[in-house]
């Protein structure tokens, strides 16, 4: 049985996902599909703290299901734009596991991760998965990772 370490970086996925389908992603459905046969042995799903009710409720069901939410404050800058992201802290935990696991899922279509998907892959021999939409993957993501699968019908809301 494979050890499994999943890692979803919930505001690339939740964008994409919105700006492809007009819809949501279906974490139950993907979880269902990533460990299917599977040991689990972390599951990450890394979001931006907003103190907002419905966030908070969302993150409660992405618990329930089986992830492990880390959040990141929601920072405004004073000319009106916006931080927060978790592409260094996704890309730390999925190096420090890299030696617990056979296989790294990652949900992402950004092109920043493909230096450590290479280094999963070459240098700590993991198998990577990368789940994204499809039309908004980075096409150096997609040819770093072992697998790549789209993210379409089945694994939408």
């Amino acid at each position: 049985m494979d050890r499994v370490a999943v890692f979803v970086d919930v505001q690339n996925v939740y964008y994409t996902v919105k700006q492809i389908y007009g819809c949501h992603f279906d974490y139950r459905a993907f979880w269902d599909q990533v460990t299917a046969g599977r040991e689990v042995v972390r599951a990450f799903a890394y979001a931006i703290d907003r103190k907002d009710q419905k966030q908070i409720q969302f993150q409660q069901i992405l618990e329930s299901i089986g992830f492990e939410v880390k959040l990141k404050p929601f920072i405004q800058r004073s000319d009106g734009s916006t931080k927060g992201d978790w592409d260094v802290g996704i890309t730390l935990d999925m190096i420090e596991f890299a030696d617990e696991v056979d296989v790294a899922v990652l949900v992402s279509g950004d092109g920043d991760f493909d230096l450590a998907v290479r280094k999963l892959r070459d240098a700590h021999g993991v198998e990577v998965e990368v789940y994204g939409a499809r039309k908004l993957t980075a096409a150096t993501l997609i040819q770093a990772a072992n697998r790549f699968v789209p993210i379409e019908q089945h694994l939408l809301l």
